[in-house]
């Protein structure tokens, strides 16, 4: 006789035990991101034209925005995952679809100086299915308050 409480555990194994056996023959779907693994010759390439970008002087509270342009030099479709900024005042756009070998695209990267002043750097931290799989780009500019009137 099962104790009252084991029986609990008792049917949670045995609900996964039934669950895990009805799906033997079924095909397993897969996302319909490319991610290349396996012979490094076949993997995509990531070519930045610049991967740094200086804005020069702006006037404090200004946007700014940018285009890191770059192509996939490799063999299969490039994906990328993320574009992260280091801060708040950094925003990055970047394709949402795999760009196939040869193929150029763009990381648009949006700059917010409002409340900033001086020389400032930011970090843009994009991750791939390249190897290695994630690249830094940089932008900076030198943040001027605005003349008074």
């Amino acid at each position: 006789m099962i104790k009252k409480s084991l029986f609990p555990v008792f049917i949670l194994l045995l609900l996964i035990i039934v669950s895990c056996s009805n799906n033997k023959n079924e095909p397993i779907e897969l996302s319909t991101t490319e991610i290349s693994v396996g012979n490094k010759n076949e993997l995509p390439i990531i070519d930045f034209e610049e991967e740094e970008h200086d804005f020069g002087k702006i006037v404090q509270g200004e946007k700014v925005s940018y285009d890191f342009k770059f192509t996939n030099v490799g063999k299969s479709n490039l994906v990328i995952s993320s574009a992260a900024a280091s801060c708040g005042c950094t925003v990055a756009d970047f394709p949402k679809e795999p760009v196939p070998p040869g193929k150029t695209g763009k990381i648009r990267v949006e700059f917010n100086s409002e409340g900033k002043a001086g020389y400032t750097e930011k970090t843009i931290t994009v991750v791939t299915n390249c190897e290695p799989n994630t690249r830094i780009l940089k932008i900076k500019t030198d943040i001027v308050e605005p003349s008074k009137k």
